[in-house]
C-alpha cells in the first residue's frame, strides 16, 4: 500500500479531535501546553526574547531604515559600482579565509584563498575587481564559525541580535575572532563601519528576490531561522550537508488501524 502523507495527517489529525473531545477543557490545554513544551525547538531556547528582537528588526529596522537605504543606494549607486565595493569588502576577508582553512586542513583551499587576496590586491586594484575567479580560484569563504563547527564545537543558542540579524553563539564567537585578523584588525573605525554598511547594504539587497516567500510564510521569524541553519550547514559542509535519514512508516500498523476504524 502506498505512503499516503495526506492519508496519514487526516487520520492523526481525527484521533487527536476524536480524543480531545471526550476529555475535560483543562485537560486539552494542558496536554496542548505539553506538546508545545514538547515540540520547542532546542535550538533556540532564547525564543521568548529572540521574537520581539526579530519584531524589531524586520517591522521596524528594515521597515524604515535599512529597506529604504538599500533602495536608495541602488538607485544612487550603478550595479557595477556596487559590485566593485562589495568585492573590496569581501576582499577584506581573504587572509581570515587562509588562516580558518588552515585550521580546518583544507590545504587546498588555504592556497586559493591566499592566491584570491594576491591577485585581487594587485591585478584586481585592491579587490574591487575579481580577477582571481576569472582565472579559476572560486572564492572558498571560510570563517572561524565553521572552524568551531569542523572542531566539534556546536551552534550554541540562536540569537536574533538587534539591527545584525540571525546568529548562534558559535557564529558570533567566530565573528569576533575573524575581526581581529589581517587586515580587517588594521581598519580604523570609519573604514570599518563603511566595510559593515557595504556588507549590509549588499545582504538586503539580496534578499529582495526573497520578500515575497517571507510574506506568505505563516511565521516569518521560524522561516529565517530554518534558512540560517540551512545555510549554515550549506558552508560547513562546503555545499554537501548530510541528508536527515529518511522516516521510517509501519504501513501494516496503519493498515490495520484503518481497518479497526471501518
Amino acid at each position: 500500500m502506498p505512503f499516503s502523507l495526506s492519508k496519514y495527517g487526516l487520520i492523526g489529525a481525527a484521533l487527536v479531535l476524536c480524543g480531545c473531545a471526550s476529555k475535560p477543557a483543562d485537560t486539552v490545554q494542558a496536554e496542548a501546553d505539553n506538546m508545545s513544551a514538547h515540540y520547542a525547538d532546542s535550538r533556540d531556547p532564547l525564543e521568548n526574547i529572540n521574537r520581539p528582537l526579530w519584531d524589531f528588526n524586520y517591522d521596524i529596522l528594515d521597515q524604515y531604515l535599512l529597506r529604504p537605504a538599500t533602495v536608495g543606494y541602488m538607485t544612487v549607486v550603478p550595479k557595477p559600482a556596487r559590485k566593485g565595493l562589495v568585492n573590496a569588502a569581501n576582499n577584506l576577508n581573504e587572509p581570515a579565509s587562509f588562516l580558518n582553512s588552515t585550521l580546518q586542513a583544507k590545504p587546498n583551499s588555504a592556497a586559493i584563498s591566499a592566491g584570491r587576496f594576491l591577485v585581487n590586491s594587485t591585478l584586481g586594484i585592491f579587490g574591487l575587481f575579481d580577477v582571481a575567479t576569472k582565472i579559476g580560484l572560486a572564492e572558498k569563504n571560510e570563517d572561524f564559525s565553521q572552524t568551531l563547527a569542523v572542531w566539534g564545537v556546536g551552534d550554541g543558542a540562536f540569537l536574533m541580535i538587534p539591527a545584525l540579524g540571525p546568529s548562534t553563539v558559535r557564529d558570533t564567537t567566530g565573528t569576533v575572532v575573524d575581526s581581529l585578523y589581517f587586515p580587517l584588525a588594521l581598519l580604523n573605525t570609519p573604514l570599518s563601519l563603511t566595510r559593515a554598511a557595504v556588507g549590509a547594504l549588499d545582504a538586503r539587497e539580496q534578499l529582495m528576490s526573497m520578500e515575497s516567500l517571507l510574506e506568505e510564510s505563516l511565521d516569518p521569524y521560524a522561516f529565517i531561522k530554518e534558512s540560517y541553519f540551512q545555510r549554515q550547514q550549506f558552508k560547513i559542509y562546503d555545499g554537501n550537508p548530510p541528508q536527515p535519514p529518511e522516516p521510517e512508516i509501519d504501513e501494516a500498523a496503519f493498515d490495520d488501524l484503518l481497518d479497526d476504524l471501518e
